[in-house]
């Protein structure tokens, strides 16, 4: 699975030393456990690419084929809850915890889960036992993830501090950006605002929230012209967003 700077989740596969050698491979020279493995690389890789249909007929294999693998179970919990089946997106996380209990990539996974579902206490404990876990070299991730469950409890304090300490570690990471813009426009420190939507716009393409803030940032700030620009922005990519339908009014206010 290719690493994009806005995913939230980590999904960890076992890839093959080439691609084209595993694709070329007959079906019938492999074995259960090798074809489950190559059915997740494949689901894995169509779920990144938005491809959720041929994603889902891959994910499927792998589990009639390895049902107690808990990669595989990670990777349809995620799969669910991309699209919105959170009962069986929980059974799944909560599956592939159960088989592998010391796996912290299905630990942040599934804590950031419970956490958007308001079971902060539990998400919280899973998202910190894989922060400390020493073989997590990804930690940006789990930092920022907890700073997220902090802004959910409006504890923007707490938030903050781990955004930081996400962007310590990997400057550009797009979410930990994003939400440090939220923070500094909320706080009215509009220059503060600005600097991270560069930089956010340097790390990921814009969402109708990134360009709303910034259009009410440079709208603070007195830039009529870089507020009109993220409004057009805004507009004509995402004419029938929410943020949208505000912005169309606001310039007048």
């Amino acid at each position: 699975m290719s690493f994009k700077p806005t995913l939230r989740y980590v999904v960890f596969i076992a890839v093959c030393a080439t691609t084209c050698a595993c694709g070329l491979m007959p079906a019938n020279s492999m074995s259960n456990s090798e074809e489950a493995k190559l059915n997740l690389q494949m689901g894995v890789r169509y779920l990144d690419m938005g491809m959720l249909e041929v994603a889902q007929e891959k994910l499927d294999t792998a589990y009639n084929l390895e049902p107690r693998n808990p990669e595989i179970l990670n990777a349809l919990g995620v799969f669910y809850e991309r699209i919105k089946e959170y009962e069986k997106a929980e059974e799944f996380y909560q599956s592939a915890i159960n088989k592998d209990n010391t796996s912290y990539y299905i630990k942040n996974n599934y804590g950031r889960f419970l956490c958007e579902r308001g079971q902060y206490e539990k998400g919280m404990l899973l998202m910190q036992e894989s922060l400390d876990d020493p073989m997590n070299n990804r930690t940006w991730l789990e930092l920022s993830n907890i700073g997220i469950c902090y802004i959910q409890q409006n504890d923007a304090v707490q938030g903050e501090e781990y955004f930081r300490r996400a962007l310590q570690i990997n400057p550009a990471y797009a979410p930990a950006l994003l939400e440090m813009l939220k923070i500094s426009y909320n706080k009215q420190q509009y220059m503060s605002a600005r600097a991270f939507l560069e930089r956010y716009q340097a790390a990921a393409k814009h969402t109708p929230e990134s360009l709303w803030l910034g259009f009410q940032t440079e709208r603070a700030l007195g830039n009529r012209s870089a507020a009109e620009n993220y409004k057009e922005q805004l507009m004509t990519a995402f004419p029938t967003s929410k943020q949208a339908q505000e912005a169309k009014t606001a310039i007048s206010k």
